[in-house]
Order: structure tokens, then sequence, then C-alpha cells
């Protein structure tokens, strides 16, 4: 049986809750917001939006409701009114987690590629387009005072990692690690399926969910941005000093 999922509101929520603890245990607003500009806040919305919603036409309608600009500028509207939340109840140091490949996952290859290897275009062209309107709240959230926030290129690190697969010690980069079916993407990870025996040589776990070891990397460029093109405008160890 799988747990609840706590929606960004909820999430945000559960924050200014926490918030309002803090002011209670440090004693005053002016202590708890000092100490909350010290810490760096991590936010990562989109992927299920595209994946569980999106492109799920058998399910939901928005694929056909709204271009990907227009499902893209509603995404940032909801994402924008969240963050100035969190803002409002002391948040500064903040990394944006941008969408990474969704249209390469072995999901979307055992459903919508011919050869269950090439990545599905259209799927990650809606994917850029979100990215793309999430820089620019990057730089909308920096204008506000005191606000340090910062974009983590996931999708440009992880097709760095697609392309340069061996490089990297993968040697599967196109199939989960468990699963069932074509690319072990039609169907996700059973309850007691045994996993494959190199985990750390595939680049996704499951039919949606990149490995640990692939996800080390990434959070390896994250902290420490390797190419100008990881992070906008700072990686996060950047973001640590500040």
């Amino acid at each position: 049986m799988q747990g609840g999922r706590i929606p960004f509101a909820g999430q945000v929520q559960n924050y200014q809750t926490a918030v309002q603890t803090l002011v209670n245990i440090l004693g005053d607003r002016d202590t708890a917001s000092e100490r909350l500009s010290q810490c760096i806040f991590t936010v990562g919305m989109g992927s299920n939006d595209y994946l569980n919603n999106y492109f799920q036409p058998a399910f939901y309608s928005t694929g056909s409701r709204y271009t990907p600009e227009q499902f893209a500028d509603s995404l940032i509207a909801d994402y924008r009114r969240y963050l100035q939340a969190m803002y409002s109840y002391g948040a500064r140091k903040v990394a944006l987690i941008g969408v990474g490949q969704v249209g390469c996952a072995p999901n979307e290859l055992a459903r919508y590629s011919p050869d269950g290897a090439t990545c599905v275009g259209r799927i990650d062209s809606a994917i850029q387009i979100f990215n793309r309107r999430l820089v620019g709240l990057v730089d909308q959230m920096n204008a506000l005072p005191g606000a340090h926030f910062t974009y983590i290129n996931a999708y440009n690190i992880f097709a760095d990692i697609l392309a340069n697969a061996a490089a990297y010690g993968f040697t599967e980069s196109t199939a989960g690690c468990c699963g069932v079916g074509r690319n072990n993407g039609e169907v996700t990870c059973l309850p007691y399926q045994a996993p494959c025996a190199n985990r750390d040589q595939h680049i996704f776990w499951d039919a949606f969910h990149p490995s640990e070891a692939a996800n080390i990397i990434v959070g390896r460029r994250s902290y420490r941005a390797q190419s100008p093109n990881d992070a906008y405008p700072m990686d996060i160890s950047t973001l640590a000093s500040l």
C-alpha cells in the first residue's frame, strides 16, 4: 500500500506551520527570520504534471485543452504563488530543480519510442518550455530584497549523462533496473520483484526514476557545477557561501 502524497500547496502550509513553531521556540520573529535566511531550500516541481497529467490523454484533458506554452504558464503561475508564500515566511536561499529529460524515461520509451531507445521529442520539447519559464521565474524572485534563488539545470545534466553513459560507468540507459515489459517500463517495479544485479550500471531505477548512481551525479553537479550550463545564476555551493 502506498502512502499519501502531499501536494505543493500542502507542503507550503506545513512549512508555514513549522516556521510558526520555530518563532515560538526562539521567542521572536526576527530571530527566526535570521535563522531561516541561512537555510537552503530545494524545490522540484513539474515532472508529474507532465508524466501523469499532460501526457496522459486517456485520463486527463489538459493535453488537448492547453498548448505546451499555456500549460507551462499555468504551472509557473502556481509555482510563483507558492514561492512567494515561502519567501514571505523567511525562505531566502532557494534552489529550483528543473525538470529532467522525461521523454527518455523507460515508460515513455516503452509507450512512444519506435525503437525503444530514441527519446520522445514532443515530451522533451514541452519540458524545455517549462524549464525556460522557470529560469525567468528565478530572475523575478531574485528581484525581491535579500532573495537568492537559483535554477539547477537537471535537464542539461541528465542529457549529458545519457549522451556519455559509458564514460560515467553506465551500461544500460534505456531500461529500468526493475519493472515489467518493454524497457522494463510498461509496469513499474512490482512488490517483491527482484531488481537487476548491476543497479549501479543502470541510469534508471524503474519506469520513471533515475537510479541512485545517476542521482549522485546530478547531486554533485548541482552542488558544484561542472559546466556553466548546470546552474543559473549559481550552483548550490555558491548559494551556501552567501
